[in-house]
């Protein structure tokens, strides 16, 4: 068969069915409804989704808590099959099964050629899927620059054993890598959700020798020990006080803040050494306040660096190297199973923190 042939067998025009969509609807108001079947431009591709979940941004937008395009629908981390590919698409075959991270760079700008993929095009603009586009909680699923985005899962791997990574993974991973963490470091998490529990989990695989895992909830404190942590601390007991006395009052060379909560952020910083870094990755809905005399007015020498989720297939792949080789298991933190049916269900679940639910996915099909 010809080139041109198998070019036109892949971008072939398929007829537009409907398909179940969980569209935001206005602050309190979500839930199923009907779209069209999306089709690829050039450059572009449909998955039909297999596996997505629920994120704890997903609910601040259904609250009302961000700013957000009424009709659009939600959901940014999936796992499915190539359904379909646009014109300029090359070595990706229609049923492939594929990771797609929540950040879909386009590979190009000057954002992505500088090493800043999750700021693609401009600020924030890196996060499409689910925010400036129709996200993941679909039935199917149109992923912009495809080429750039389309990570071929290993048969060895099953879906539950990567769909974290395209979000949550990559976030509290890079967490603790722009922490820049050196052999021998002592590490303090603040607060151990998903997020936090994989940034505890970078910070062991960059080499950090203790590892202090900040949380409330004690069921959380104690998953987090299967994820690296040496110490716990239970935040409502003086959390700052008690770091200090972990590190004999020299304070943490590293303290990650996985909530997004002035608290928690304060607490990070109260804890740092001198020279140390503080690696923010919550994401803050209110104002957020630097204390002076925690900041030592400005005179500490203390680095604050911010992190948006890195995407792109170079490094879904990366992460899932990880996997197949037994560095991550992240089955543990995939506490409840819904179907997209059960979509308003699932949401009342995750929000409300019964059961105790860490992530909840949504099989689909």
């Amino acid at each position: 068969m010809s080139v041109a042939l198998l070019q036109d067998r892949k971008t072939r025009q398929l007829p537009r069915g409907v398909m179940k969509a969980n569209v935001f609807q206005a602050p309190g108001h979500f839930g199923l409804e009907e779209k069209l079947i999306p089709k690829p431009g050039p450059g572009e591709a449909v998955m039909q989704v297999r596996l997505t979940t629920i994120c704890s941004t997903d609910v601040q937008i259904v609250n009302g808590e961000t700013p957000f395009q009424a009709g659009i629908t939600l959901g940014h981390e999936a796992v499915g099959v190539i359904h379909e590919l646009g014109v300029g698409i090359t070595g990706y075959e229609v049923g492939q099964r594929v990771l797609v991270g929540a950040i879909t760079p386009c590979g190009q700008c000057e954002f992505c050629l500088g090493g800043h993929t999750s700021q693609c095009g401009g600020p924030l603009g890196g996060w499409r899927l689910g925010n400036s586009m129709d996200g993941t909680q679909a039935e199917y699923v149109l992923i912009p620059h495809a080429q750039a985005n389309l990570a071929v899962i290993p048969n060895a791997l099953s879906d539950e054993q990567v769909l974290l990574l395209s979000h949550i993974a990559s976030t509290g991973f890079a967490a603790a890598e722009r922490a820049n963490i050196h052999l021998g470091d002592t590490v303090a998490v603040f607060a151990q959700g998903p997020v936090g529990i994989c940034a505890t989990l970078g910070a062991r695989l960059l080499g950090a020798a203790e590892i202090i895992a900040v949380d409330e909830d004690p069921a959380k404190l104690a998953l987090s020990r299967q994820f690296g942590a040496t110490t716990t601390v239970l935040a409502g007991d003086d959390p700052v006080g008690q770091v200090n006395k972990i590190t004999d009052h020299r304070g943490v060379d590293v303290a990650i803040e996985a909530l997004g909560y002035q608290e928690t952020f304060e607490s990070a910083l109260r804890a740092l050494r001198p020279g140390g870094t503080l690696s923010s990755v919550g994401v803050y809905c209110g104002h957020l306040k630097v204390p002076l005399d925690a900041f030592g007015a400005g005179q500490r020498d203390q680095t604050i660096v911010t992190t948006l989720c890195p995407g792109g297939k170079e490094r879904m792949a990366r992460l899932m190297r990880l996997v197949k080789a037994h560095r991550v298991d992240l089955s543990p933190l995939i506490t409840h199973l819904f179907t997209l049916d059960e979509i308003v269900e699932a949401y009342d679940l995750f929000e409300s923190h019964r059961s105790g639910v860490l992530k909840v996915g949504i099989r689909v099909s």
